[in-house]
């Protein structure tokens, strides 16, 4: 416990020094604000597009447009790469069936397909939100399949001698076995969701936060693209930040075995 508290002072004291190397920045005008803004008018940037908002909407308008599109797409990749992931675990016919089609998009960039996106589904937010599912979904389905392999014979064996059918077997030793993998799959899946999302609302959007920073860009606006880039990377910690503690709560044997 110790130790891992050095490693938080650590990681705070390289984030002061970063801030203050900031500070001095702004202070002396070192670099020109057109490539690194003073943290004063980044702060102004802030306070302006949460009040008046950006194009109009306020800073909570652009992110309730991305979250709105970010978890229903990780939600639904949830529902169904889990059950999916697992299955093709368990079993090799559905594991062949279904990894050449996700081991040929998965290392795509999502720009290479967007386009075949919005030509199917329109500009609306049914390509932006396939778009984050097919990201989402990859992740999580591989965490699976690679949990349920893991899995140690004598368990399965043991369990089987006691008595446990098949679904007692999945139920109370593959799945729980699957679980720390899983949330895994999970974290690393809404990390590649989010860092997805400024290229899912560069198309035909008039919200969301990614959109902002983008516009914000055309416009040589580096004080908003710098607030922008504060807000995703700090909301992007405190979901994090809740998906570890789900994963404590349900996960609690993690890292203890």
């Amino acid at each position: 416990m110790k130790e891992k508290k050095n490693y938080k002072v650590i990681g705070l004291i390289v984030v002061l020094i970063l801030l203050l190397l900031w500070i001095i920045d702004s202070a002396f005008n070192l670099i020109d604000e057109r490539f690194l803004p003073s943290i004063g008018s980044v702060g102004k940037a802030l306070v302006v597009i949460t009040t008046d908002g950006y194009k109009g909407s306020t800073l909570f308008g652009h992110l309730g447009a991305s979250f709105f599109r970010l978890f229903s797409a990780f939600f639904l990749a949830i529902a169904t790469a889990v059950p999916l992931g697992l299955l093709s675990g368990y079993n090799k016919k559905v594991r062949a069936a279904f990894d050449p089609i996700i081991e040929f998009y998965r290392p795509l960039p999502p720009l290479a397909y967007y386009t075949l996106l919005v030509l199917w589904l329109g500009i609306g937010n049914g390509s932006k939100i396939t778009l984050l599912y097919l990201a989402c979904f990859a992740p999580i389905y591989i965490a699976c399949v690679a949990a349920v392999t893991k899995v140690p014979a004598n368990y399965i064996n043991a369990a089987a001698t006691l008595g446990a059918n098949k679904k007692q077997i999945f139920m109370k030793v593959i799945f729980p076995y699957c679980l720390p993998d899983m949330f895994t799959g999970i974290r690393t899946a809404m990390g590649v969701g989010y860092s997805t999302l400024v290229a899912a609302e560069m198309v035909a959007a008039v919200s969301g936060i990614g959109w902002m920073v983008l516009d914000a860009s055309n416009w040589l606006r580096s004080d908003i693209i710098f607030a922008g880039i504060i807000v995703m990377g700090v909301t992007g910690i405190l979901i994090d930040a809740i998906l570890r503690f789900i994963e404590r709560k349900v996960v609690p044997w993690k890292g203890k075995v």
